[in-house]
């Protein structure tokens, strides 16, 4: 899939995001790259055999205090080519950019990992 086809879909995932989490996007830019830096897997602190295919790198809005301002926007880097590499469609692509892109924002909003699985298996 060519770069823009690929950015429209992650701008989709953005919009169609429901209205109550649309509007409390704040200070923050969601880019596509093709693939993790080595830095990146780093931070994302993956072990040996996972692939990374969205990274949160920023202050999560349960952790800005008063203070908060005048600071870089967080930013949501969304991976083209691990998300292609698991996907056999383009509906699948699309499928996957849409999760991918919900569980980034979902870091955006202060939900830690933990709790997304818990989510995604439907416990409380």
């Amino acid at each position: 899939m060519d770069r823009e086809r690929f950015h429209e879909l992650v701008a989709r995932a953005v919009t169609e995001l429901p209205e109550e989490f649309l509007s409390r996007l704040h200070n923050i830019d969601v880019v596509v790259e093709d693939y993790p830096t080595i830095a990146q897997r780093r931070k994302a602190r993956l072990g040996s055999g996972y692939t990374l295919l969205g990274l949160y790198e920023g202050v999560p809005q349960t952790r800005r205090g008063r203070h908060y301002g005048l600071v870089l926007p967080d930013k949501i880097t969304i991976f083209q080519g691990p998300i292609e590499a698991r996907c056999r469609s383009e509906d699948e692509v699309a499928a996957e950019v849409q999760r991918v892109v919900r569980h980034e924002i979902a870091h955006h909003f202060g939900i830690s990992d933990a709790r997304l699985r818990q989510l995604e298996q439907g416990e409380d």
